[in-house]
């Protein structure tokens, strides 16, 4: 009988594997469009920097959070920075890395995390560039990504809803 059994499973596990090998991969998709194609612009200026990371600081002494905020220019260059009193220091590049992919990804770091966590894309964690965790946003000025701002300190969520704070700050004005 347990002949039988095993029979039975393994035309089972084969009818499923000739299911799956059916099933066409979402990766291989062809979008007609490029994805985040939003063109760079002209760098942001340290003042318009200074502002964000002020209402970054805010949101964080409103919520009695510790925060690193860094904020990038259009090229990935450090424009200005601010550690608040006792936030972690790790926490400094961890803020800078997040701007900066951003910037260079045109996108903002939660995809990085999204992937990795629910579409179990590992190997992202191995390039230099990627960083798997929220709280890296590129700032859009008229349609064009002028920088972008990273925070780090809380928990990733803690840390994007303080970048977006600042952004939709600049967004104001």
């Amino acid at each position: 009988m347990s002949w039988i059994r095993a029979v039975f499973t393994a035309s089972i596990a084969l009818c499923a594997l000739g299911a799956s090998a059916q099933q066409s991969n979402p990766l291989d998709a062809v979008p007609d469009k490029m994805p985040f194609d939003v063109p760079y612009g002209p760098p942001i200026t340290l003042d318009r920097a200074v502002s964000l990371i002020n209402a970054a600081v805010a949101e964080s002494k409103k919520r009695g959070w510790k925060m690193n905020v860094a904020v990038m220019d259009s090229g990935a260059n450090l424009v200005a920075f601010q550690r608040m009193d006792g936030a972690q220091l790790v926490s400094i590049s961890i803020a800078e890395h997040k701007a900066r992919f951003a910037v260079k990804a045109r996108r903002e770091s939660r995809a990085v995390e999204d992937l990795v966590q629910q579409k179990n894309f590992i190997y992202l964690l191995s390039l230099d560039e990627f960083i798997a965790s929220r709280g890296g946003i590129p700032l859009v000025d008229n349609g064009h990504i002028i920088g972008a701002i990273g925070c780090s300190g809380g928990t990733g969520s803690q840390d994007e809803v303080i970048c977006k704070a600042a952004a939709e700050s600049m967004m104001k004005k």
